[in-house]
């Protein structure tokens, strides 16, 4: 099973900051290091957070789902993605990022739940453990592991709320045709604005 290291962790959100600030023009474009691990191809999420005067909330958050890219180019496109291009918010300015944590959250490959009936959704998603996907047609609606658990759904409001970010009925998860996928993810995350890196268990 993929895994990277606490080390390479730290180095891949440090890399997110790096390109998102040379982008500000404010540091200079960092060196990619070799490192075989990192440049397997992985899918990866950038989540920027805001953490001002006690306030936190959402910033911006980017990423490829599938394995389509090394995963040192995966960040560097999520982070510049989640800064400047996330259509939710304005694109971030060089006042902010002390006041900016980063996170890394690196994907297993999605993976169609096959079911029975659509209440066996409900039995196989496990909250804490697995990212969904659920798509019709050309609508797709991500939301990764830690989002449930930061909100404390259950799985039936994950369902829900992934159907909702797809621009679904509520309840499309159980129509025939809907795709459910699930994923995992490791994550890495700043303690604080350009601070220590740890690894985070999900749950």
């Amino acid at each position: 099973m993929f895994t990277i290291s606490d080390e390479q962790g730290e180095y891949l959100v440090k890399l997110a900051r790096q390109i998102i600030e040379y982008n500000l023009g404010l540091k200079e474009k960092p060196t990619k290091i070799q490192d075989s691990v990192l440049n397997e191809k992985c899918g990866v999420f950038v989540t920027l957070n805001v953490h001002e005067k006690g306030a936190y909330g959402l910033r911006g958050c980017i990423g490829l789902p599938y394995p389509v890219k090394p995963l040192i180019d995966a960040v560097i496109e999520a982070a510049e993605s989640a800064a400047f291009n996330d259509p939710r918010f304005p694109p971030i300015k060089e006042s902010e990022m002390d006041d900016i944590t980063i996170e890394i959250s690196v994907l297993t490959p999605p993976e169609p739940l096959k079911i029975e009936n659509p209440d066996d959704y409900l039995r196989n998603v496990k909250i804490g453990r697995d990212g969904l996907i659920v798509g019709k047609g050309y609508r797709r609606g991500l939301l990764l592991p830690q989002v449930p658990v930061e909100w404390g759904w259950d799985s039936q409001n994950f369902l829900t709320q992934c159907c909702i970010k797809a621009g679904l009925p509520r309840d499309e998860w159980r129509r025939p045709g809907t795709e459910v996928l699930t994923f995992q993810a490791i994550l890495f995350k700043e303690e604080e604005p350009n601070g220590k890196v740890s690894r985070h268990n999900i749950d």
